[in-house]
């Protein structure tokens, strides 16, 4: 593993520091309050479909929408966290388009809070490679998720070892590693925020999303979204603007975005708001256009409330 970790790093752009934050104390006219960048996520039907080869994602960015910063989901490339060739073509492609890669998105590693011993030291080394992956494209951080079983305290028990476990890792790295709001407990901001202030390393925090809260879906129960992205503001590294459809003015249907990005702004975050478009109609650049259009209209409206 050394040996692979000294090869990675030495070859790899240098990252940001750990634990960096995306926080300033003001703006300037010059200085936007938030820069916006593109979640995968948003295309994946197209990805998934055969129609968008991962490797052009960044280039699409820039080319449909003038965004030079994008998140990586790492369904799209499952079998090429350890292939250099691949990663070295996509951090060309990157350079030569002026795009800059902030963070690769984990799933389908195992759990970090999985109850067995041994299932949650796999799921923790499972996303080495992740790590190793994301300094090559010079990201700051990995997206994981923090499943667990068991009652309230046990699940925070497990996933704080995981997490801590992980980012003691990334931390050689200098990276960090963040937890989004994702289902179950993760869903729920008061349990995840103790869970970070558990783990109590500066290079573990949050991707607070704005519409991941259900906890369950069979039965229902969705944890308050306004309530939950302001219990993970003061651990955020990065922030996910989810948005699902749009009325003819261009606001979002389900969520207030002008209250979210006020809650945003009022933690002191300064840093990426990632357009993460998940609905069905309009098709996804559409979709993906009007959120970032909603994104820059309300940046604008809020600039003067803190200048």
């Amino acid at each position: 593993m050394q040996d692979r970790r000294q090869f990675i790093q030495s070859a790899a752009a240098t990252g940001l520091a750990v634990g960096s934050l995306p926080f300033a104390t003001s703006c300037s006219a010059q200085q936007p309050l938030f820069s916006i960048s593109l979640a995968q996520w948003s295309v994946n039907r197209r990805i998934f479909d055969g129609d968008l080869d991962a490797l052009d994602f960044p280039v699409f960015t820039k080319t449909n929408f003038g965004i030079d910063a994008v998140e990586y989901v790492n369904q799209f490339f499952m079998d090429k966290a350890t292939d250099r060739q691949w990663l070295s073509e996509l951090k060309l492609r990157c350079d030569d388009s002026g795009v800059r890669s902030l963070l690769i998105m984990c799933d389908r590693e195992g759990n970090l809070g999985d109850p067995e011993d041994a299932a949650r030291t796999e799921a923790v080394e499972n996303h080495y490679k992740w790590v190793e992956a994301a300094q090559f494209l010079g990201c700051h951080s990995v997206r994981v998720n923090a499943g667990s079983a068991g009652t309230w305290d046990e699940q925070q028990r497990l996933a704080t070892d995981g997490l801590r476990r992980l980012s003691e890792f990334a931390a050689d790295y200098g990276l960090n590693v963040i937890v989004e709001n994702h289902g179950g407990l993760s869903s729920n901001g008061k349990w995840l925020a103790e869970v970070i202030s558990g783990v109590g390393l500066d290079n573990c925090g949050t991707l607070p999303d704005f519409g991941n809260f259900f906890i369950t879906r069979q039965p229902r129960e969705e944890y308050d979204r306004y309530l939950g992205v302001t219990e993970l503001m003061p651990f955020a590294k990065g922030v996910s603007a989810k948005s699902y459809g749009f009325d003819s003015a261009g606001n979002e249907t389900t969520i207030d975005f002008h209250r979210m990005l006020r809650i945003v702004l009022d933690a002191g975050y300064r840093g990426y708001v990632g357009v993460e478009w998940e609905g069905m109609t309009p098709g996804d650049i559409e979709g993906i256009r009007l959120t970032q259009a909603l994104l820059e209209r309300v940046r604008d409206d809020l600039a003067d409330d803190y200048a």
